[in-house]
């Protein structure tokens, strides 16, 4: 697979009661053309933030952020506005999301209106072909979003991410606000359009049965760092951090009578603001020796392209 996006050591850092908050602390990455990227960890784990910062929704700290070669992050605001065309997000939230005054055609063709010059025949055109293809009828075009449920939502969500045809979609937390009967086929919806338009992704979640079941690689963050990363299975069927097996341990089981053993953690995840030496993880992890506290482990692949930050990963 031919690399489409290069991240590399980029940071994202903002002050909170004059203390610094590391919410992407010198991630690097590669994403790959065709493929769909899983990116999981806790709440405040920095997943939004570092899509937000690689789709230029919030200015990068340090780093660079390399497509077609490119550092984007030294775009102008003209290339910014070309590289919009190639990378869109689909947002968590289906109801604060979209435009309420807006009816479902408008909202679907802003990215057209902002970003080509098409006439209006052909953004007419582009609409109706991406509302069908997400799911949604040429009646639904002329309605308002209060008009639709939170599936549906998404769906126009999703209609408006695709509709400029971008190489990248980033999906935040898609299905978070949906019902469970919903978000299967919203998970459903994603991976028809990655087979049919060809769609490389970054879809981030806290949920790892979606991340499992709609990924190819998945990236394990805590407090701004990843922390693992590798293909889907090995990362579900033999996780090397720590976090990444705690992360797992809490999925439900899939069958009634299975019995699976949660892995306890110490204490609570520690303040954005807190400074380490050593292993972030450390204070929570139920492994962990002195050099966990006093010497920073390296992201390091560990065997074919498994990567972890672990001391005693092996």
């Amino acid at each position: 697979m031919s690399e489409i996006l290069e991240v590399k050591n980029l940071k994202k850092y903002f002050t909170k009661n004059g203390k610094t908050v590391k919410s992407v602390d010198d991630i690097s990455f590669d994403l790959y053309k065709g493929e769909t990227l899983g990116i999981v960890g806790e709440s405040g784990s920095g997943k939004s933030t570092l899509a937000r910062t690689i789709a230029k929704l919030t200015d990068a700290t340090d780093g660079e952020i390399y497509f077609k070669d490119e550092n984007i992050l030294k775009y102008n605001k003209k290339q910014t506005k070309e590289y919009r065309k190639e990378l869109q997000m689909i947002f968590q939230d289906p109801y604060s999301s979209l435009n309420p005054r807006m009816r479902c055609f408008e909202i679907i063709a802003e990215p057209l209106k902002n970003l080509t010059n098409l006439s209006k025949e052909e953004i007419e055109k582009k609409v109706l072909d991406a509302a069908l293809m997400s799911g949604l009828s040429e009646y639904h075009l002329n309605r308002y979003p209060y008009e639709f449920s939170g599936g549906q939502r998404q769906r126009i969500g999703i209609a408006r991410s695709l509709v400029v045809e971008p190489q990248i979609v980033i999906a935040d937390e898609p299905t978070s606000a949906l019902d469970v009967s919903i978000q299967a086929q919203i998970i459903n919806l994603l991976e028809d359009l990655k087979k049919s338009l060809g769609l490389t992704s970054i879809f981030i979640s806290h949920d790892l049965a979606v991340v499992e079941h709609i990924s190819d690689r998945v990236a394990v963050m805590y407090l701004g760092e990843i922390v693992e990363m590798a293909a889907a299975d090995k990362i579900f069927n033999n996780p090397l951090h720590p976090y990444t097996k705690v992360l797992i341990s809490s999925i439900p089981a899939k069958h009634p009578f299975e019995k699976k053993e949660r892995i306890a953690l110490k204490v609570e995840v520690p303040s954005g603001t807190e400074k380490f030496e050593g292993c972030k993880f450390a204070k929570r992890c139920p492994y962990a020796q002195d050099i966990c506290f006093s010497k920073k482990p390296e992201l390091e692949n560990k065997k074919d392209e498994h990567c972890v930050r672990c001391h005693f990963a092996e």
